[in-house]
């Protein structure tokens, strides 16, 4: 079967190849995040800066990768997404590369923005471009594109690590952003944009989730009651988890685990390392693997479920995190059932504000992660209030408690209405009628 929208037909296989360029080019721009610690202490020990300094760096990019997705979604929705991957993978290769010669924190806060601009157009792109390929598998399709963030640190992650303990940090920054750069800038080449009646062909299969009957503006979403009912549920259970799981590293040292041998199915690592290799594997599988129950039981009920087991688990491992084995399991636990937002939140936004759009209405929703990042360090500002780790395991796990809650109570009824609201010429029309109705 094929498709056309004034273009040439596409066979079915088409879209997951474009689901599959997508998904390298994340990985190509993980390490821009996941990598940046291996960076740290070098950029100290060669210059003298403290740590706190070069992590402003951090928090620079985080800001630009997040705030400017919608302006880099209105692009791929005017434009396409070729444009915007092939800037933004230049854009990322000249950050890194600026990185390797920064002699000074300006340029290195200036390297960052650079980076975070890139890795946000090509983030919010490869995003977008997927839920409009796959009406019909949101769901997956934004899990599997999110998940290739994650994976990509882990399969560049030990090379990075080897050319930075043999030719110095100043090479890997080098090196790797321009590799990671070109092999974006050549992958764009081949994104095109999906057809404006892909929903509604023989192509895809049958849809399980109601979309809506509007492909609304990010104008018009903005004044939608229910789009701030999902930012404000994104905002918490993206703190929420984050608030737990930031503090990995004290949490153990404070439970005096860190440094105790696990030893789990005949792998013996130190409970904290054993913690962290876990949240790398879980944190990306859970994204296609909720946003695929999602797509076939419903978003609101996957979010139920998903974000009442982060509660639980935020709790167990509070209560028995003291447990080295426990520590591990739970905080594995903790993160398969955090990651998810990143798959649900996006294809419950293009459900209900339509595909049109879907790269910028998504790119609106996700600088909740930027929100949701400034309020972490309250996790700290509690610990020093309270003396323990009490009061911060107890917010986190409420706020997803109100997330689940909200997900059934609050959005799921309001989605519905939303998306069986005629769309806006239609009501224009009946309005028409009726005050003319009224005037004879």
């Amino acid at each position: 079967m094929a498709y056309t929208d004034g273009a040439p037909a596409r066979s079915s296989t088409y879209r997951w190849m474009q689901l599959l360029m997508g998904i390298v080019c994340m990985a190509m721009i993980a390490n821009l995040q996941y990598g940046w610690t291996l960076f740290v202490n070098p950029i100290s020990d060669k210059y003298g800066w403290s740590k706190a300094a070069i992590q402003v760096a951090f928090t620079i990019f985080v800001l630009t990768e997040t705030w400017l997705v919608p302006i880099e979604g209105y692009l791929v929705d005017r434009f396409g997404p070729r444009p915007v991957v092939m800037g933004g993978g230049v854009l990322c290769g000249i950050g890194w590369v600026l990185n390797s010669y920064a002699d000074s924190l300006a340029l290195l806060y200036f390297a960052a923005a650079v980076s975070g601009v890139g890795a946000g157009a090509v983030y919010g792109t490869c995003v977008g471009n997927a839920l409009k390929w796959f009406p019909d598998r949101r769901g997956l399709a934004a899990g599997l594109t999110a998940a290739g963030f994650g994976a990509g640190s882990a399969l560049t992650i030990l090379p990075i690590s080897a050319m930075i303990k043999d030719s110095g940090y100043q090479s890997a920054f080098l090196y790797f952003g321009i590799l990671q750069g070109v092999v974006v800038f050549v992958m764009s080449f081949f994104l095109t944009r999906a057809p404006s009646n892909l929903a509604k062909s023989a192509a895809v299969s049958k849809i399980n989730v109601q979309q809506g009957r509007h492909d609304y503006k990010p104008s018009e979403i903005l004044r939608r009651p229910v789009f701030w009912v999902m930012y404000v549920m994104f905002v918490m259970v993206a703190a929420g988890g984050l608030m737990a799981t930031a503090q990995l590293g004290p949490i153990a040292r404070d439970f005096k685990i860190g440094d105790v041998p696990v030893n789990i199915m005949g792998l013996v690592l130190p409970a904290l390392t054993f913690a962290l290799a876990i949240d790398r594997v879980l944190n990306g599988l859970t994204r296609p693997f909720f946003g695929w129950v999602s797509d076939q039981i419903g978003r609101e009920k996957t979010m139920l479920f998903a974000f009442g087991l982060e509660s639980v688990g935020i709790l167990a491992l509070y209560q028995f995190g003291q447990n080295p084995i426990a520590f591990v399991i739970l905080t594995g636990l903790v993160f398969f059932a955090w990651g998810e937002i990143y798959s649900l939140f996006p294809s419950t936004c293009a459900d209900t504000f339509g595909s049109k759009y879907a790269a910028a209405n998504a790119g609106l929703l996700y600088t909740a992660k930027g929100t949701a990042s400034l309020l972490v360090p309250l996790s700290s500002v509690l610990t020093a209030m309270t003396g323990s780790w009490h009061a911060v395991f107890i917010v986190g796990s409420v706020m997803n408690a109100i997330a689940a809650l909200m997900a059934w109570y609050v959005l799921r009824p309001m989605r519905r209405a939303e998306m069986n609201r005629p769309a806006p010429a239609a009501e224009a029309s009946a309005s028409g009628d009726f005050r003319a109705a009224a005037t004879t």
